[in-house]
């Protein structure tokens, strides 16, 4: 197996793993916190717009906000000016678990990465996006007819 590709993926799951056990002390499993993250930034968008924002599909976003409902995180509602478009929104109980959610993530990322230095940090960051930059291009290219 490549080792750019190999290392990346042990990597990520490991990172995944820590970060689905960091948003379970809250309830909620990974990419719940993302739809949240999203609310808590613009509160009232559409599955849609959340869709867009966190590069998932709008199905995933029906049925991730479906359970974050049943847990009193969020409502559904109606929009006040196009009764065709559904908004979700914030209860009390999901905005209280903006602040814990995010410390978590701060301290998470702040395990993870106090073995580098700052300029490693730097390096490491610009690398990884151009990665994604890439990894995006190629997607993009198999989406062309």
């Amino acid at each position: 197996m490549p080792e750019f590709l190999d290392l990346h993926g042990r990597t990520n799951k490991a990172v995944r793993a820590a970060a689905e056990a960091a948003v379970q002390r809250h309830g909620l499993h990974l990419g719940q916190d993302h739809l949240l993250a999203v609310l808590w930034n613009e509160d009232g968008r559409t599955p849609g717009e959340i869709a867009a924002a966190v590069n998932v599909s709008t199905p995933a976003v029906v049925k991730m906000s479906g359970r974050l409902i049943d847990a009193g995180l969020i409502t559904r509602r109606r929009d006040d000016r196009d009764n065709r478009l559904v908004r979700l929104w914030l209860t009390d109980a999901g905005r209280a678990l903006q602040e814990p959610i995010e410390a978590g993530r701060r301290r998470l990322e702040e395990r993870i990465t106090e073995e580098l230095t700052e300029p490693e940090l730097r390096i490491l960051l610009a690398a990884l996006t151009k990665v994604q930059q890439s990894a995006n291009a190629l997607l993009a290219e198999s989406d062309q007819p």
